[in-house]
């Protein structure tokens, strides 16, 4: 730490931060335009220039580093002349569209502009011609950019998309697609956030609204395990919904997290119901009366999972998921082998890292944050990245630094040869270094197809690597030897210093496999809650009893970060609730927020209560949001099985995996995003094995559920690997989301 002097406050400031950095985290206002804290500085507006004792002219606060003693000055007559002749620059072309722009009420332009007291133009510029474009979710509208950068690099740093570019030609200067006529990326719509103008904007959200109408709902997006932060914003529907309130759109705050495509545009999933239907609300009751299991997914809060705990205490209910079910087995085996609860990894350990390895998920679409994390990795701290998959991912390809491909079914036979290759000289426990020396690598690679010159390039590549991490996808949770691979993912933490990050599959599958005693097998009559069950309830509209959809909730997830996130109500629900449910049945409480401070403290929860937990943003802390779960120790078993035989994957395969922006019911309904087709992607390798021709549809049968599916054929696969979605198939979508993901089935054709 070092002092210096800022506007005459003396202040402790890092060795490496920056002066405007130093001066945000005291409190301090340096003004900004193209300055953006998770990236590198842009250094365009040139707003925040200071003065500094003993140095000629104006210093660039966001690039000059704090020494120890230095002198600031952050206004004085000369700096404001100089930021008012900058804001005079701006507006020469901005055309005055505040009273339709999207962006009014919220405009970093608008807001200075008054600031610095512009309020007549000697400067003048040719007015150019400006297009206006669209690209599906996302519009342009040039006359109103004023080229702070933010975008691009967002994109490019954050994102890894790395899709659009500055097009320099003096006035003609504009934002474009990158190499390509058209936008082509993961419509995270990250660029729309961070536009401090009107330039970028969401083409559904636009004319809808004015900022200052709608009221923000902090809440955790609902659709992926990384719960990010968000806001749902919300007004009244019209005047001909009296009273009715209606989400417009979900936004972030941007200088500090990150949201993907299917967080941004896919908020509106509620459940629209007209009252409370007391007729199927009895026939609920008598359902319970009468089951011995209840069956639900992932998507719920853990109030409503410990709910479901106590009704199988008092009552006796058996409690089915199975997703959460096999991230329970991974987690408690690989608690024996580390010999503490739950896991190291976390997103920040992630973006901190500078090697990182990636196995057993096509993580894009799997978790965009997860993404986003890797590729702050590789744009902060030149990470190394290794991505191992059977399917080659183009999208990841502007970070990934080794790919290496593996035969479908191998994951415990390649992560146990990886863990010889990494962790030799390491490992001080006989046992162990016995079971690693004994491996049949010349079986184990012959079978998987990974070599021993592949596994050593990996561990050359990452020698000079000190901040190591391992993310393991929900290929190797939903293996069916996924208790071996857990125990074999922990050495790397404990003889390797390796940060693991085991992803959870589902938005809570980490709360429901913490607080939940959960049964293998369903009894005779089953409650399906979001789920397929004789008696169900659901928030999707196609149940026995309608149910509040995740944005109509107050309550906690527990995230893939091991944090435990508060999310609040965007839109009522006029219904009946789980908690009703629980009252009828003998289990008491007020609210369902009562559960909060109940959660297991055993299992790393806090006793706290949910309008406690806090929630909010700040230059000095950053995101301060929730509370993270406590390790604890672990009686540790050092004991590891042969590895099994490799299984054999022959001819056409499928592999579960939903596109970009859909992560199931919920994705589906959001209407920007419910015109997605569910389409079977393959490579000409697949068609050819399969005996298929592009546009034809077929028929697919996946653990025991019918689906219909266009097959196309995607010229960036390889293999005979094709991805098939299930975003489309509602409740059923639950009965797939516990095997493995790569199968085999009988395509039919049913028609051209």
């Amino acid at each position: 730490m070092i002092t210096l002097t800022i506007d005459g406050q003396k202040i402790e400031a890092k060795k490496g931060e920056t002066i405007l950095q130093a001066a945000r985290r005291a409190g301090l206002y340096i003004p900004t335009m193209c300055y953006l804290s998770k990236v590198k500085p842009i250094a365009s507006c040139r707003l925040c220039v200071v003065e500094v004792k003993g140095a000629d002219g104006f210093i660039l606060s966001c690039q000059a580093p704090v020494l120890d003693g230095m002198e600031v000055r952050t206004n004085s007559p000369e700096l404001f002349g100089h930021r008012q002749n900058i804001m005079k620059l701006y507006d020469v072309n901005h055309p005055l569209e505040c009273g339709v722009c999207d962006k009014s009420g919220a405009c970093d332009l608008q807001n200075k502009t008054l600031e610095f007291g512009v309020d007549s133009q000697e400067f003048s510029a040719k007015e150019h011609k400006r297009d206006l474009r669209k690209w599906e979710f996302i519009g342009y509208d040039e006359s109103l950019c004023i080229l702070c950068e933010k975008c691009v690099h967002v994109c490019n740093e954050v994102i890894g998309d790395d899709a659009i570019e500055i097009y320099f030609g003096g006035y003609n200067s504009r934002i474009q697609p990158k190499g390509t006529e058209e936008l082509e990326c993961t419509n995270c719509g990250e660029c729309v956030a961070v536009c401090p103008v009107g330039a970028l904007i969401s083409t559904d959200f636009q004319y809808k609204a004015n900022a200052w109408e709608l009221e923000k709902i902090p809440a955790s997006c609902a659709h992926c395990s990384a719960g990010c932060a968000l806001n749902y914003e919300r007004k009244y529907a019209g005047t001909c919904e009296a009273g009715e309130q209606k989400l417009y759109r979900a936004t972030n705050e941007f200088e500090f997290s990150t949201l993907c495509g299917a967080g941004r545009f896919g908020f509106d999933f509620e459940n629209h119901v007209q009252g409370k239907d007391k007729e199927s609300f009895e026939k609920a009751i008598e359902a319970f009366k009468k089951a011995d299991t209840i069956r639900f997914t992932s998507r719920i809060t853990n109030e409503e999972a410990m709910i479901l705990q106590k009704l199988k205490e008092k009552h006796g209910y058996k409690l089915l998921n199975e997703d959460a079910r096999n991230y329970q087995r991974f987690l408690e085996s690989y608690a024996t082998m580390s010999g503490k609860t739950l896991f190291n990894g976390s997103l920040e350990s992630l973006a901190d890292a500078d090697g990182v390895i990636v196995m057993g998920s096509r993580i894009l679409t799997d978790n965009p944050a997860v993404r986003y994390h890797i590729t702050m990795a590789s744009k902060r701290h030149n990470a190394r990245v290794v991505y191992m998959h059977p399917m080659e991912d183009k999208q990841m390809q502007n970070v990934v630094t080794q790919f290496v491909k593996y035969e479908v079914g191998t994951e415990e036979g390649v992560l146990a040869m990886l863990a010889k290759t990494m962790l030799e000289g390491k490992v001080d426990v006989k046992k162990i270094e016995s079971f690693l020396n004994d491996l049949d690598e010349g079986y184990l690679s012959a079978e998987s197809n990974v070599g021993e010159e592949e596994l050593e390039a990996v561990k050359k590549s990452l020698a000079r690597c000190k901040r190591i991490a391992l993310v393991i996808g929900e290929d190797c949770i939903n293996h069916p030897r996924a208790e071996q691979i857990a125990r074999l993912a922990a050495l790397f933490e404990r003889f390797g210093g390796v940060s693991v990050l085991p992803v959870a599959p589902k938005t809570n599958s980490l709360g429901v496999a913490l607080v939940c005693d959960l049964d293998e097998k369903a009894g005779n009559y089953t409650i399906g809650y979001n789920a397929p069950g004789d008696f169900v309830l659901s928030s999707l509209g196609e149940g026995d009893l309608d149910m509040p959809a995740l944005n109509q909730q107050e309550g906690t997830f527990t995230t893939l970060d091991k944090r435990v996130v508060p999310t609040n109500v965007a839109l009522p629900f006029h219904g009946y609730v789980l908690n009703d449910i629980a009252i009828e049945l003998g289990v008491e409480a007020r609210y369902t927020i009562d559960y909060t401070e109940q959660l297991p403290q055993e299992k790393g929860f806090e006793t706290v209560r949910f309008d406690d937990i806090p929630y909010y943003f700040s230059n000095k802390e950053g995101e301060v949001r929730g509370y993270e779960l406590k390790r604890m120790k672990h009686s540790v078993d050092s004991t590891l099985e042969e590895v099994a035989d490799l299984p054999e994957f022959n001819g056409a395969i499928l592999y579960r995996c939903d596109p970009v922006l859909q992560f199931g019911p919920q994705t589906y309904r959001a209407s920007q995003l419910s015109k997605e087709e569910p389409v079977l992607f393959g490579s000409q390798q697949f068609a050819m094995a399969a005996k298929l021709k592009e546009g034809m549809r077929v028929k697919l049968h996946v653990g025991g559920v019918e689906m219909e599916r266009v097959f196309k054929i995607d010229p960036d696969l390889k293999g005979t690997i094709a991805l098939n979605p299930t975003f489309d198939l509602g409740l059923r979508e639950d009965l797939l989301s516990s095997i493995y993901r790569y199968s085999q089935s009988k395509i039919e054709v049913v028609g051209q």
